[in-house]
């Protein structure tokens, strides 16, 4: 190994930018669809005070378990509703978890893994995605490699049952956010270190230990999902009466995706997330890919407890590999694991010769990353494309450049400088004027702006968005008696209805009194495509709304 990788100076330094850098991320709007969606669920405990029922797309919600819609509508009681509110807990989480990777990893390897592998995980793709577009993964990752950190110091003499009390309320808290599945990430690693290290009291004494805790830190929830769908077996829930939340929590969410034989099904691909991670975990995963085959050839310098890290997250991974629903975003929450094996790989480079392959490697990457966002640029036109060109060449300049003595802390700041010239790029000159294009948020600003106040309905279309932004909580109308029936509940006041383009001669047939107010072109814009990013074609590719003032009979 050639000496310390990185100085504390610069490590400090390359942090404090990767935490700027996720930071950009709560001044942005919130995504459709899942983040809208989540917000609007959020939204409506903070504004009804119920929280014990999640209700979304109009109907009571079996999904996800509560946690973070509490932890969000907690937010927005106190701050407000906002796309700043609905981040900032998310944020905080990732800035606990982003600590306890830098613990784990200093606990486990060292100082010098530690800083590199806290870097990686800070500025890894998929990890800053987590914080612009929020869903449950920033609260995830933080909960279990908190979990992980409290249960490994468990061996500690003297702490054991304060850490494993603090181990077991994390490991419900990720429960509460996700399910009983994630238990296997937070227990794999740790399981098999002490079955190497034959620490047979926690088989026999301490795991049960945890796993009474853990139920009993859990109790909120299963309350919650007794009171809503236990207690109420006549609610028709994912097209069937009879639902048992409390199974669909211990089950059905997660074993019955995981086999396919929930009421939420997929199709999973054995190769799925071999090639999500070469996107997600960019500009690190070809060098996770190397250390992997490095440590399965016993390349790489390895102690018992690296299996804590190594364990956790090959079992996931190899878990998530066998699913049958699988979804990019489930891999971020083993990314401080990743980050570690990552990290332990290029500390223990020992040649220059090794380290200047490896510095090539990322500057070839930051070199694509430039051609591709000056072609992004040039061909969407999205926005200032003059200041998004001079970013791309003035930051490609500087990450080139700067700092070019050989080493690993060339490797760490030409990997942190690949994050800031993308994430700049798409949290602050892409994605802003992009959001024109979230139809539902637009209408719901326009009517904060003109109409605040009044009731507003969605007409056979559910756009999440327009929750979230809209005034109050917008009503549905599938068909024209519910719209009929709307109208009739408030005789006298004009209200505000939002109807997609292939709905307006249906509603034009009705006798209600519209006006037409505002139009809004919409496009999926998580799921960009060739037609839309091009300029020249993006027109043709949008779907129009439009929000209509219905007004009182006279």
């Amino acid at each position: 190994m050639i000496g310390i990788p990185v100085s504390q100076r610069v490590f400090q330094c390359l942090l404090l930018i990767a935490v700027l850098l996720n930071a950009t991320a709560l001044f942005s709007d919130i995504l459709e669809p899942d983040g809208a969606l989540y917000a609007a669920i959020s939204k409506r405990i903070a504004l009804t005070g119920d929280w014990i029922n999640l209700y979304g797309d109009g109907h009571d919600w079996l999904d996800k378990p509560h946690l973070p819609f509490w932890l969000a509508a907690l937010s927005f009681r106190y701050l407000g509703i906002s796309a700043f509110a609905y981040k900032l807990p998310a944020f905080v989480c990732w800035l606990a978890g982003l600590y306890y990777t830098w613990r784990l990893a200093l606990a486990l390897y060292g100082r010098a893994v530690a800083q590199l592998a806290t870097l990686i995980y800070a500025t890894a793709l998929h990890a800053i995605l987590a914080n612009f577009d929020v869903r449950a993964e920033a609260y995830l990752t933080a909960f279990v490699v908190a979990a992980i950190y409290y249960l490994y110091r468990a061996d500690e003499a003297g702490k054991r049952w304060l850490y494993l009390l603090a181990g077991a309320f994390c490991c419900a808290l990720a429960v509460m956010t996700k399910g009983v599945f994630v238990l296997i990430t937070i227990g794999a690693g740790l399981a098999v270190y002490q079955l190497f290290t034959r620490q047979w009291k926690w088989f026999l004494l301490y795991w049960w230990v945890v796993l009474a805790l853990t139920l009993v830190f859990i109790l909120p929830e299963l309350y919650c999902l007794y009171e809503q769908f236990d207690k109420h077996p006549e609610k028709l829930v994912f097209n069937r009466t009879g639902v048992s939340g409390i199974r669909f929590f211990f089950w059905d969410s997660q074993f019955g995706r995981f086999f396919n034989s929930g009421p939420i099904k997929g199709e999973g691909d054995v190769f799925f997330f071999l090639h999500t991670v070469l996107w997600a975990f960019l500009p690190w995963s070809i060098f996770l890919y190397v250390a992997v085959v490095q440590l399965l050839r016993k390349k790489i310098p390895f102690q018992p407890r690296h299996w804590v890290a190594a364990g956790g997250a090959l079992v996931s991974f190899l878990l998530f590999s066998l699913s049958s629903f699988q979804l990019p975003h489930y891999i971020v929450i083993v990314f401080p694991q990743l980050a570690m094996l990552t990290a332990a790989w290029l500390v223990s480079l020992s040649t220059p010769k090794a380290i200047a392959r490896v510095n090539g490697i990322i500057t070839g990457l930051l070199v694509l990353l430039v051609v591709l966002m000056l072609g992004l640029a040039v061909i969407s036109r999205m926005g200032n494309t003059f200041l998004q060109i001079t970013w791309i060449l003035v930051g490609a300049i500087v990450a080139l450049l700067v700092y070019r003595k050989s080493g690993i802390t060339q490797v760490a700041i030409k990997g942190t400088a690949f994050a800031v010239l993308l994430f700049v790029f798409m949290n602050l000159l892409f994605y802003p004027p992009l959001m024109q294009y979230q139809a539902g948020m637009q209408a719901g600003k326009w009517l904060r702006q003109h109409g605040a106040g009044s009731k507003a309905v969605l007409f056979r279309c559910n756009i999440y968005s327009f929750e979230m932004y809209a005034p109050a909580i917008p009503e549905r109308a599938a068909d024209m008696q519910q719209l009929d029936s709307l109208c009739a509940a408030t005789p006298g006041a004009d209200w505000y209805m939002l109807v997609p383009q292939n709905e307006v001669t249906a509603l034009q047939s009705n006798t209600l009194h519209i006006q037409k107010v505002a139009s809004f072109g919409g496009f999926h814009i998580s799921q960009l495509t060739g037609g839309f990013i091009n300029a020249a074609t993006r027109a043709q590719q949008l779907e129009y709304f439009y929000l209509y003032r219905v007004m009182a009979a006279k």
